[in-house]
């Protein structure tokens, strides 16, 4: 019962990173269709500035309830996708940089250039956070050690010997870009007023119907690629509720947004986003690392770290995850309400 717990756990921490970090993202992505002009720009950084540092707390306390839960899984991903690991830690240090470093200087090349890396890393990490959720999803080369190495691309076809990036791992990374650049642009059409929500709107829009279409695609992909998922469905027919959530999702954004109801149609993204990482989640379970071998397979079981320390570690959990919880609730209640571009 414990491994199911913290797979839970797990689950939950990273679904509240992607919706909240998700929109920092979205907002790098879209900001030059948003943002016309340096006030405009700066209204963008000022949506995201009290928050997003905090928001990547999840993504921290996330690897460290692996590493403590699931050692297993832990050493095995942490060492086959060093490399894909290590781009990610870079294009968060550049984005970090960017928010912190463009106003520090006033010139004509200065702002420019941090501006371009801000979009660009938030680009990148989209894509490549949807192309580990795609790696996941259709699985690695596990051997009976539960070690395996990806190189970048082999064949660009999933099979016995994938690379960390082929067809539908770019195509899940597609999906992950579209769909936050959706999710950004209903956070800053919620945050800004006047001419900036009118854009971030019609962004948000144009990125609606690409997500659909997208999202069609990358399902119907999936259950060819990963077999396994079409097995947990059939076995457990209570697991339709989290496709459903994302799909009650996906027509509250398109609904609100049509409204004008910015903040409903920013929850409904969230829902959206929560209802298909959970559908993930309930596909591959109990593995937590699907191998191309099933025999090879990481599953919460074989993964996880003994049971007293599970026991022990809810102890700690709770007042932590309690104290962290209050903290967000506090700062998202402080800063609420709308950005004014002539502040």
């Amino acid at each position: 019962m414990l491994p199911v717990i913290w797979f839970c756990i797990v689950a939950v921490m990273i679904a509240v990173y992607v919706v909240l970090d998700g929109f920092d993202l979205g907002a790098g992505i879209c900001h030059f269709c948003v943002a016309r002009n340096e006030r405009e720009r700066q209204t963008v950084f000022k949506t995201i500035g009290p928050v997003w540092d905090g928001n990547e707390v999840w993504l921290l306390a996330a690897g460290g309830t692996l590493y403590f839960a699931f050692p297993a899984l832990y050493a095995s991903s942490f060492s086959g996708f060093y490399l894909p690991l290590m781009m990610v830690l870079w294009l968060l240090i550049l984005r970090g940089t960017a928010i912190e470093f463009r106003g520090h200087l006033h010139n004509e090349v200065w702002k420019p250039l941090w501006d371009f890396i801000f979009c660009g890393s938030s680009v990148l990490l989209a894509i490549f956070f949807g192309a580990a959720l795609g790696n996941v999803v259709r699985g690695v080369p596990l051997n009976a050690d539960g070690d395996f190495f990806l190189p970048l691309w082999t064949t660009w076809t999933p099979g016995p010997e994938p690379g960390i990036l082929d067809w539908y791992t770019v195509l899940v990374g597609i999906l992950a870009f579209l769909t936050l650049t959706h999710h950004g642009a209903l956070w800053l059409g919620y945050k800004t007023t006047g001419a900036m929500q009118e854009r971030a709107s019609k962004t948000a829009a144009a990125a609606w119907y690409a997500t659909v279409a997208c999202t069609v695609l990358v399902t119907i992909v999936s259950f060819s690629v990963q077999p396994h998922l079409a097995t947990s469905f059939s076995a457990q027919p209570a697991g339709y509720i989290f496709p459903a959530i994302a799909l009650f999702g996906l027509a509250g954004a398109w609904l609100f947004r049509r409204r004008g109801d910015d903040l409903k149609a920013f929850l409904s993204s969230c829902a959206f986003i929560v209802g298909m990482l959970t559908s993930v989640v309930f596909s591959v379970f109990p593995l937590v690392l699907p191998a191309t071998d099933p025999r090879y397979s990481l599953t919460i079981h074989n993964a996880a770290a003994p049971e007293y320390g599970l026991r022990i570690g809810i102890l700690w959990f709770i007042p932590g995850a309690l104290l962290a919880s209050g903290y967000f609730f506090f700062l998202y209640r402080k800063f609420a309400g709308k950005v004014n571009v002539a502040e």
